[in-house]
């Protein structure tokens, strides 16, 4: 069963950055392909970012485009585990969000499996 868990939310000013980790484990994790979504108040759950398995590549939302950043940290082949990044920079208020971590390896962007969400609150 994989487990996702997100840390490194909080509240900053706008024109900061933040920096969101989640770390991913669990026996399959290493086939996942991993990403973020975020939902605001009020709004629906939107995509901001996803990294493909196979390629590396990364996918973002036109919006945060130029301004976030996600990366992956795998562990070794004998460990079972991953490290996702969200690198936030030039914040705004409009980023104020849930953000959730998510993996799979049957859809895109990925959502088979979802973290609990961790607070961004940008204050302008």
């Amino acid at each position: 069963q994989v487990q996702l868990e997100e840390s490194g939310g909080g509240l900053v000013q706008a024109g900061r950055s933040l920096r969101l980790s989640c770390t991913a484990s669990g026996r399959t994790v290493s086939s996942y392909s991993m990403g973020w979504f975020r939902q605001a108040p009020g709004k629906e759950r939107e995509f901001v970012a996803a990294i493909r398995r196979s390629t590396n590549r990364a996918y973002y939302a036109d919006s945060v485009k130029g301004r976030f950043t996600i990366s992956r940290d795998s562990a070794s082949v004998y460990l079972l585990g991953d490290t996702v990044y969200l690198q936030m920079t030039d914040l705004k208020p409009e980023d104020t969000a849930v953000y959730y971590c998510t993996g799979g390896s049957s859809t895109w962007p990925p959502q088979n499996n979802w973290g609990q969400g961790t607070q961004v609150t940008v204050s302008s």
